[in-house]
C-alpha cells in the first residue's frame, strides 16, 4: 500500500517528531531548513511550504501548533515521537489531498473527510500531502496526566473518556468528525492576525474550548466512526455539504435530504445525528447564523438584506433567533464592531 501511494504522489520526504512539551521546535524547524523568530518557525520563501507555523505552550502540559498554508510540492511526513506521554489531537481542516497510512488502510483528512484526528505518542505516523493542498491544521499535544485533570476540571466523566479513548492501548488512533462548535471555533481564530498577546489568549481560549468539547462529546454513547459503511459515512458528510452550500435557501425537507444519501429517513437521522454530534434542522439553523453574523460584520449588507438574503421570513425572526444563538441581537452586534 505504500508503494501504491508513492507512485501516486511525486514524494518529498519529513521525518519528525511531537511532545506536549517544547522540545519538538527546534529538531523540526531544522529538519525544514527553517528558523525560529519568536514563536513562529519561519520556512523559507520559494520552499516547499507558503504559509505560518505558529506553536505556543497554552500551560504545562498543553501545547498547540497552528498551521495554515500551503504545500507546494507532494509531501510524505514522517512522525516518529520520542516521548510516549502524551495524546495528539489534529484538528483539520485541510482542503486537498491528505491522508494517513495505518495498517495498510488510506485515510483521508480534512474539512469533508475525517478532519478530527487521535493519536497516542507512540504510534508512528505516515502523513501524505498533495502539492496545492491547503492546509488549516490546529494540533493540540496533550499529556495523558492532564487529561484527567482536564476532565476533572470540567465535571466530565474521565472513566467514559478513558474508556472511549482506549487510553491503556498504546496503539490508538481515532478517527472523528469534530462537532460544528468545534469548527466555528476554529473558523474563527482563523480570521485573527497570527502572534502577539490577543492571539495567544484567543489560542489558549480555543484550545481550551475545543478539548473540553470533545471530552464532553467523548463521554457521551457515540457509534465509532471507522466502523461505518464508508458509502454510508460519505453521504452524510455529502449532506452536511449539500447543506453548506443551500444557506440561502430554505430548509430542504428531511425526506429529501434521506432519499439523496440513499437512506431511509429513519436510518439517515441516526447516522447524522451521531457522525454530525447534531440534528440537520440544527445543523442548518447554526451554520445559517454563522453565516449571517460574517455578513454583519462585513458591513456591506443591512439586516434586512441580510435577513433576505438567508430566507428567514422577516427580520423579527432573524432578530429571534440570532439573539437566542449568540446572545445578542443583530442591531447590538453591529454596534460593537
Amino acid at each position: 500500500m505504500d508503494e501504491i501511494i508513492k507512485r501516486v504522489f511525486s514524494i518529498k520526504t519529513f521525518e519528525h517528531f511531537y511532545s506536549a512539551d517544547l522540545d519538538w521546535v527546534a529538531h523540526f524547524a531544522k529538519q525544514l531548513g527553517a528558523k525560529i523568530e519568536g514563536n513562529f518557525i519561519v520556512i523559507p520563501e520559494n520552499s516547499h511550504y507558503s504559509g505560518t507555523c505558529y506553536f505556543l505552550e497554552c500551560e504545562k502540559g498543553i501545547v498547540a501548533f497552528y498551521i495554515n498554508g500551503v504545500y507546494n510540492v507532494d509531501f510524505h511526513i514522517i512522525q516518529k515521537n520520542v516521548k510516549d506521554d502524551f495524546v495528539a489531537l489534529y484538528y483539520n481542516l485541510t482542503e486537498g489531498e491528505a491522508s494517513l497510512l495505518k495498517d495498510n488502510k488510506v485515510y483521508g483528512l480534512g474539512l469533508w473527510k475525517y478532519n478530527l484526528l487521535i493519536m497516542d505518542g507512540t504510534l508512528q505516523s505516515d502523513f501524505y500531502v498533495k502539492a496545492g493542498s491547503e492546509i488549516y491544521i490546529l494540533c493540540v499535544f496533550i499529556k495523558k496526566t492532564i487529561i484527567k485533570i482536564f476532565a476533572q476540571r470540567n465535571k466530565i466523566s474521565f472513566e467514559s473518556i478513558k474508556k472511549r479513548l482506549n487510553l491503556g492501548d498504546s496503539k490508538i488512533a481515532k478517527f472523528d468528525r469534530m462537532s460544528n462548535e468545534s469548527y466555528h471555533i476554529l473558523n474563527d481564530l482563523r480570521k485573527l492576525k497570527v502572534g502577539g498577546p490577543v492571539f495567544d489568549l484567543n489560542l489558549k481560549g480555543s484550545v481550551q474550548l475545543l478539548l473540553s468539547n470533545y471530552q464532553n462529546k467523548l463521554s457521551k454513547k457515540r457509534i465509532i466512526l471507522e466502523e461505518v459503511n464508508k458509502n454510508d459515512f460519505d453521504a452524510i458528510i455529502s449532506s452536511q455539504m449539500f447543506l453548506i452550500d443551500n444557506l440561502e435557501s430554505s430548509f430542504p425537507t428531511i425526506k429529501s435530504l434521506a432519499f439523496r444519501a440513499n437512506m431511509c429517513v429513519s436510518k439517515f437521522k441516526v447516522l447524522f445525528k451521531e457522525i454530525t454530534g447534531t440534528t440537520p434542522n440544527i445543523f442548518f439553523m447554526s451554520n445559517k447564523l454563522h453565516r449571517a453574523k460574517e455578513l454583519l460584520e462585513g458591513r456591506q449588507l443591512t439586516i434586512l438584506q441580510i435577513s433576505d438574503r438567508l430566507h428567514f421570513g422577516n427580520t423579527s425572526y432573524f432578530g429571534s433567533k440570532f439573539k437566542k444563538f449568540f446572545g445578542i441581537s443583530p442591531s447590538t452586534f453591529i454596534k460593537q464592531l
